[in-house]
């Protein structure tokens, strides 16, 4: 296990100079457990965090962050900051299938990777967005590098290991359902799957048709086999973090157990409505005002344009209950409309539901 961010060593490649990076260009990094592909946007501003990005299980940084930085109200974050996109191993458009037989690197080495990156662009820190299996791999990166993390947005994050129901759940499935049957459950909601939405049927075709589907079944294996994070509020993740679900989304119970585990001090709870298993695809104006909000809360961008979250300022109190069935107090925000503020400041856990 490494234990500094300094003791990483890259073979063969050079670490790029500030302003050396192409605005957009695809690297192919070297990491103890394999090439690792990255794809940057933009130019490193000095004295601001990079924005690390890490996609789902059966998609890759295109399917699942594409749609989100090419959508207008994102220009704002890609003009102020570097964004640099991270496919897991075998995940990346294009790449070739693994033999058979090939070990797959598990999700505390795929996060282990993430330093390599970090080295070789000289990036001193980062602002992390992950979903579903990427949330987790930024997750625990975090809990490894916690001084090199200013803030992380997980959609869909489930910090926990899967339980003997679960694995009993996923046996049965696999006699019943193929890998792409099992990944469209993973990423959409119940009622977006019997709607056959188009984006259900998108995502179906993508993901069936890719010809490295053996590549996406060893990184849900390795999702699968996952292990507890051991969250526990005030005693692990430091930084800001900001929690997204989708209403209805397969794993809403999963976030919201997270953040009842979350320092309330340090943590703000966004569920969205009608946005269903993938908000930052099927509500990319909503999650482009959150992330800005969120990120004007760290202290850049302070004139940031607000937009449709701002128009609103009302709050209310609302009850919620962790999954142990402690009662706590959390602030509901109707549309966001005081996410803005630090995460550091916030006395309690914020949940806003837009």
């Amino acid at each position: 296990m490494m234990t500094e961010l300094q003791e990483i060593a890259i073979p063969e490649e050079k670490p790029l100079l500030l302003g050396q990076l192409d605005p957009t260009k695809d690297h192919n990094i070297e990491t103890p457990y394999g090439l690792v592909h990255v794809t940057i946007h933009g130019s490193l501003k000095n004295n601001r965090p990079a924005i690390v990005t890490y996609h789902d299980v059966g998609l890759n940084h295109k399917s699942c962050f594409g749609p989100l930085f090419r959508f207008e109200e994102m220009q704002e974050i890609t003009k102020n900051f570097v964004v640099c996109h991270i496919d897991a191993p075998g995940q990346e458009e294009g790449a070739e299938a693994f033999p058979l037989g090939y070990r797959y690197p598990s999700m505390d080495q795929l996060a282990e990777m993430i330093p390599c990156v970090l080295q070789y662009f000289n990036f001193r820190s980062i602002i992390g967005m992950g979903v579903g299996a990427g949330a987790y791999v930024l997750s625990r990166y975090t809990l490894t590098f916690p001084d090199s993390v200013e803030g992380l947005v997980l959609i869909n994050v489930d910090a926990f290991a899967k339980g003997w129901m679960d694995w009993a759940a996923e046996k049965l499935t696999t006699l019943t359902s193929s890998l792409t049957e099992k990944i469209l459950g993973h990423l959409f909601s119940q009622d977006e799957l019997y709607a056959g939405t188009e984006l259900v049927k998108t995502y179906k075709e993508i993901i069936s048709q890719t010809p490295n589907l053996y590549n996406i079944e060893l990184f849900w294996k390795i999702y699968n086999s996952r292990r507890d994070l051991n969250i526990e509020r005030g005693s692990t993740l430091k930084c800001p973090v900001m929690l997204v679900v989708g209403d209805q989304a397969p794993y809403e119970e999963a976030v919201v157990e997270c953040n009842a585990k979350m320092d309330p001090t340090q943590t703000s709870f966004l569920k969205m409505a009608d946005s269903g298993g993938l908000p930052q695809l099927s509500q990319p104006s909503k999650m482009a005002e959150a992330f800005k909000y969120f990120v004007q809360g760290m202290g850049y961008i302070p004139s940031a344009c607000m937009t449709r979250l701002s128009r609103s300022r009302t709050t209310s109190l609302s009850s919620s209950y962790s999954m142990d069935g402690n009662r706590s107090r959390s602030r509901t925000l109707s549309q966001g409309s005081e996410a803005a503020q630090p995460a550091s400041t916030l006395p309690q856990t914020t949940e806003a539901s837009c």
